[in-house]
């Protein structure tokens, strides 16, 4: 077990069962304060921050930082670790915002020529590709 997981607690076990209702989904910590907040659960902010930072050390969620200007993202991987999980990509719309999470064999065949033919290594985890959503067109 890891060491940082010995204490199961029940605001970390309430956080994951909120993640995993939303499989495939990026989630912002505000987003999950805010959650909790309505539905009147006493669960704080600082209590959520350091539980997501420990999840994410456990490889229960992962984390995806796009740039500067926006929040963190998390989304529920389980109990694997993060190099067992499917490589993925991220579209960030520059007018909305919205951050689009994606799992393409194409873009898995760039990645792959990437590193056979340039010897680049490409992180899908912190790859965005910029342009605008099909809302924003």
């Amino acid at each position: 077990m890891n060491p940082r997981s010995k204490y199961k607690t029940k605001q970390r076990e309430i956080l994951i069962d909120y993640f995993k209702t939303f499989p495939g989904v990026h989630i912002n910590a505000g987003d999950v304060c805010e959650y909790f907040r309505s539905q009147g659960s006493p669960i704080g902010q600082a209590t959520v921050y350091r539980q997501l930072e420990k999840l994410v050390d456990e490889g229960v969620l992962s984390k995806y930082v796009v740039d500067n200007n926006s929040p963190a993202c998390f989304e529920y991987v389980g109990a694997d670790s993060h190099e067992d999980a499917a490589t993925c990509f991220h579209c960030k719309c520059r007018k909305c915002g919205k951050l689009i999470h994606m799992q393409c064999d194409e873009l898995e065949t760039i990645e792959a020529h990437l590193f056979e033919e340039h010897r680049f290594k490409l992180d899908p985890m912190r790859t965005v590709f910029y342009g605008l959503c099909e809302n924003c067109i």
